[in-house]
């Protein structure tokens, strides 16, 4: 609709501004209409013009765009839809002006609309709208950010709107985990818990999924902190919740922060299902972390020492090209025939999308020591004696690294033998026995 052009009005406020002859001395309301002499249809348009009017300016002229959606408000007889679009558009023009204060002053008047103005819905559709555009930039105006969310939080607790004071509450959590502030988020998630909690202090299983979603970015605190004891407590409670329905992301987050939980302690194969799991949520959800918890679960398997390729089922099939997969790809590949030189060099070609992540990066020397093994296993078998500057250039390793690893696994019992130092040699099979001979 072309704002601009004037909605015809209905016939009964066209009768009513100018009545016809046969009426003009009677009683309006016999025939059902009334007069009326401030043609309220007729101001909505004007309003409405006016709104559309200051709209157009906002890039042009956006002093004039201000003034005019002040105009929007001040049209009003009372508090309603165009006043508060127009005070919407108010806070963020000022946002971007960089006039904060008049910006705080705006939306204040902004959210004594919210009890009886606009619908809930639209309210909150407005409100999450406005957080997202503040919340772009919070490393910059921290303090701004700190009591926009309290004026937020306390307009929500007297409008009763206990689903967008959670929502938002869960935001704030959101962007103080980005900023590393976990004494704040500990506050909040507090405040979060105690809102999903009986009156006896246990976990109201009838409110399971907010309790998950509280869990979820909970969850990510005590991963970041490396806290796995209490990461471990809340991953079991998480899992325990039969009572949710939640968002695919947010079950995505669980099993991610899970995987991550068991290869810190080495748990191989139970980190290898949760990062499926997470896998599998986010390919649901169709969020981008699908492609980093594939790498996870290749990792997971190279380092359980499994023969099944992740790729091999229909789930991750799709990614198997994928550019950014391709890499772990190889190197699962390389790592099945126990080829170190080309595990070396996809590790070294491909430092970005392998090497670049902290996590990966962590567990890139045990995969190494994995890969070294099998093939040391492989190279020593047919010995009796074997000398270790050999097998330091088949690995590709300094003859220390050799010895260490050959002590590793001689205490381990997977090598049955002793290594003579001076000579620089390893004499496999059971001493003992060649001691009693």
């Amino acid at each position: 609709a072309n704002p601009s052009s004037r909605p015809r009005r209905s016939i009964a406020a066209r009768v009513a501004s100018s009545p016809p002859s046969w009426a003009q001395d009677a009683d309006m309301e016999d025939y059902g209409f009334e007069y009326s002499d401030d043609e309220p249809e007729e101001q909505d348009v004007d309003i409405e013009n006016q709104y559309y009017n200051s709209k157009g300016m906002v890039e042009t002229d956006p002093e004039g765009a201000l003034a005019g959606f002040d105009a929007v408000v001040r049209m009003e007889p009372e508090k309603a839809e165009w006043g508060f679009k127009a005070l919407k558009q108010t806070v963020k023009l000022y946002y971007k002006l960089g006039k904060y204060k008049e910006m705080m002053d705006a939306y204040r008047e902004m959210l004594t609309y919210i009890k009886s103005a606009v619908t809930r819905n639209y309210s909150e559709k407005c409100i999450n709208n406005i957080m997202d555009f503040v919340s772009g930039s919070a490393s910059q105006h921290f303090n701004l950010l700190q009591e926009f969310y309290q004026t937020t939080l306390k307009a929500l607790e007297e409008a009763k709107n206990e689903r967008l004071w959670f929502k938002t509450n869960l935001k704030l959590c959101k962007i103080w985990f980005d900023m590393g502030e976990y004494g704040r988020m500990s506050k909040i998630l507090k405040e979060l818990h105690k809102s999903c909690q009986k009156e006896d202090g246990s976990d109201d299983q009838k409110k399971g999924t907010q309790l998950l979603e509280v869990y979820a970015i909970e969850i990510q605190m005590y991963t970041e902190t490396k806290n796995n004891k209490k990461l471990k407590e809340l991953y079991q409670r998480a899992l325990s919740i039969k009572s949710a329905i939640p968002h695919p992301r947010i079950m995505g987050i669980i099993r991610e922060c899970g995987g991550k939980m068991h290869m810190a302690e080495r748990q191989w194969a139970d980190a290898a299902t949760d990062f499926f799991e997470a896998f599998k949520n986010y390919d649901e959800a169709g969020n981008p972390r699908r492609i980093q918890c594939l790498k996870y679960l290749v990792l997971a398997n190279m380092l359980m020492e499994s023969e099944v390729n992740p790729f091999d089922g229909q789930e991750a099939k799709p990614y198997k090209n994928d550019p950014e997969i391709l890499a772990m790809t190889n190197l699962i590949a390389a790592y099945q025939k126990n080829d170190i030189m080309e595990f070396e060099k996809i590790l070294k070609s491909n430092r970005r999308t392998i090497m670049d992540d902290p996590f990966i990066r962590n567990y890139i020397e045990d995969l190494l020591k994995n890969i070294r093994t099998q093939v040391l296993l492989k190279l020593i078998k047919p010995y009796t004696r074997i000398r270790i500057p050999f097998i330091s250039q088949e690995l590709n390793v300094p003859e220390k690294d050799v010895e260490q690893l050959l002590v590793s696994l001689i205490l381990d019992n997977r090598v049955q033998g002793h290594i003579d130092q001076v000579n620089k040699l390893l004499e496999c099979g059971d001493r003992s026995k060649g001691m009693r001979k």
